[in-house]
């Protein structure tokens, strides 16, 4: 444009000055002076055409005349903004004729082109944020949000990918498009629990831990509340009587003799309690696959007791140290007092061994009520009763493995199922 500018004068520019009068002044057009005194930071700052999506930045006022002098309104962000013309006043600035016959001015810094500036194909697997928004095309002036089926903390797939003014928008096939702002890219469905918890089982009587086994994410209600935990520090022994097999220092078939110390050393159950096993000494000789089967599926108090006794040497320095690291606290086989979250620790230890007390763990006595009761995959589970305690610690073989810890106190069974239940209707 300067260039051709530059040829048009040319002629005026070779003739000769006396052919001027000196007392007449020559009048280019606004929009020629504008074009001829322009630069790049010019270009930057105006409009140079009319914007196909207009919007504003922030509330802005039109004026009735082009020289921009005499205030007419303001206008607001997300307002229907028609210009009909572009011109260059008598100030050289650029500026938008409207509809109504008012001026804005053609800056950059007050309007912008509220359009798409870019797509492409993406295959990509996110999880919903609460409250998310969808809208049926990536968020300009003049998108419209849709009713949408989708619910929060559930894993969608994106089809594409959009950035507008407002941001980066995802397409989700057949739905429509939603923020990156509402959507999480590693599974957020403990947040959803955690809400749960806290809504619904935030109770001085319970005491609740979760834990995804992949995200190492949690939540949990009063988790490191302390309760005796009758037979759910059983859990110690299976544990340390697993690991003792697979570091080859005993086998499933070693046999070990009932004799009446085994009932006797301080740390003891009573033999009196849960099992099936005499509850007086035999002087018979059991397996460790045998005695493991009794603690992990009939909570047997004699069975538990012959193993601590003599695989966890009564639970000596070696046993305490390990199952203290492992556990998060001081797991006290006498006083028994743990809480949610250590219980959740200990099964945790035992799912990574994966030995044979999975599979003890997951055909119990007790599969028909509290935590296993309704849930349809595998279980594995220790249970524990005393007094007005009842607990259950579980792992929960959904496609993504969690474990859920459950302590009560002065609740029912049915009140673990509930909770286990709810949890479950959100990690399944």
């Amino acid at each position: 444009m300067k260039q051709l500018l530059a040829f048009m004068l040319m002629p005026f520019c070779m003739t000769p000055l006396h052919l001027f009068s000196s007392e007449k002044n020559v009048e280019w057009p606004n929009e020629m002076q504008y074009e001829l005194s322009s630069n790049a930071a010019t270009a930057a700052f105006y409009f140079d055409t009319i914007p196909n999506n207009p919007n504003l930045y922030s509330s802005t006022p039109v004026y009735k005349n082009s020289s921009l002098t005499v205030v007419s309104k303001t206008i607001k962000p997300n307002s229907k903004i028609t210009i009909t013309d572009f011109l260059i006043n008598d100030d050289l600035i650029p500026v938008f004729m409207l509809a109504d016959g008012t001026y804005i001015e053609a800056s950059h810094r007050l309007i912008y082109d509220d359009i798409v500036y870019s797509k492409e194909n993406v295959d990509l697997n996110y999880w919903l944020k609460d409250n998310f928004k969808v809208y049926n095309q990536p968020l300009v002036y003049g998108s419209k949000e849709v009713k949408s089926s989708l619910t929060a903390y559930t894993q969608i797939h994106l089809t594409e990918k959009a950035v507008t003014e407002q941001g980066v928008y995802y397409k989700v096939s057949g739905k429509g498009w939603i923020s990156e702002e509402d959507l999480s890219a590693e599974d957020n469905r403990m947040q959803k629990v955690q809400n749960l918890l806290t809504q619904k089982y935030n109770q001085s009587n319970y005491s609740i831990f979760v834990k995804q086994l992949k995200t190492q994410k949690s939540a949990g209600i009063n988790e490191n509340t302390k309760m005796y935990a009758a037979s759910v520090a059983k859990l110690a022994t299976l544990y340390y009587t697993q690991e003792q097999i697979q570091n080859g220092n005993i086998k499933l078939s070693d046999k070990l003799k009932y004799t009446s110390d085994v009932n006797s050393f301080k740390e003891a159950y009573n033999p009196s309690g849960s099992g099936k096993i005499s509850k007086t000494a035999d002087n018979k000789e059991y397996s460790v696959e045998t005695l493991l089967k009794a603690v992990a599926q009939n909570s047997d108090n004699v069975a538990t007791n012959i193993l601590g006794y003599y695989v966890a040497k009564q639970y000596d320095n070696d046993f305490q140290t390990e199952i203290d690291s492992l556990s998060g606290m001081k797991w006290d086989m006498k006083e028994r007092n743990i809480s949610a979250k250590a219980a959740a620790n200990m099964m945790e230890a035992v799912y990574y061994q994966d030995g044979k007390i999975i599979e003890y763990l997951s055909a119990t006595d007790y599969d028909d009520s509290r935590i296993a009761k309704d849930i349809s995959v595998q279980v594995s589970h220790k249970i524990g009763d005393a007094y007005d305690y009842k607990h259950d610690v579980a792992i929960i073989y959904a496609e993504e493995p969690y474990i859920v810890s459950v302590f009560t106190d002065k609740a029912t069974y049915d009140d673990i199922t509930k909770i286990a239940d709810d949890i479950y209707a959100v990690l399944k």
